[in-house]
């Protein structure tokens, strides 16, 4: 069963289930911003089409809203959390161990753009996996990262969600 077929059966069912909608966004937006797992999970795409599905009725915007950014957020502190207690013995953790200049290369990044780096990466697949394992590698100030970390999630989930509105207004508009 691939990939699409998962979420085809995920959008089914919150379509079906609206009441299941802001569990389910949360546990998608933590996946996706959780370290290495969004690598090999990307859920962007069904909170899009969920985001989608609130254009078309029936699924509230607001605690949706407020799941997908707490599961971000939740993922990203998480990701944060690791890198602190890990610290560089992740460089031996996949992909971080097939690909040995990326810790360098986020070292780079996090000095070049600090809690910036953390808003920059929330919105780049695959700077989303690593920046925040970084910050808690280098040692970013905790509150420092937690307002970038809070106020991206907020952010990155209601960009998701809304592209799937505009996409499913602008279907019925042209097709409807």
């Amino acid at each position: 069963m691939g990939l699409e077929t998962y979420v085809d059966a995920i959008i089914a069912f919150v379509r079906d289930n609206a009441a299941w909608a802001p569990p389910i966004v949360f546990a998608l937006a933590f996946g996706e911003s959780l370290a290495f797992i969004s690598l090999l999970i990307p859920a962007w795409g069904a909170l899009v089409a969920i985001g989608a599905l609130i254009a078309a009725g029936g699924i509230n915007f607001w605690p949706v809203w407020v799941a997908g950014a707490l599961g971000a957020a939740f993922g990203d502190w998480l990701s944060f959390w690791i890198g602190q207690k890990l610290e560089h013995r992740v460089a031996h953790i996949w992909p971080l161990s097939s690909n040995p200049q990326l810790l360098p290369r986020g070292e780079a990044f996090m000095k070049r753009w600090g809690a910036a780096g953390i808003f920059i990466g929330r919105f780049f697949g695959p700077l989303r996996a690593v920046v925040p394992l970084i910050a808690g590698i280098f040692e970013m100030p905790f509150w420092r990262f937690q307002l970038a970390n809070f106020t991206s999630a907020f952010v990155w989930a209601a960009v998701l969600l809304t592209i799937g509105d505009v996409i499913s207004f602008t279907v019925k508009w042209l097709w409807g």
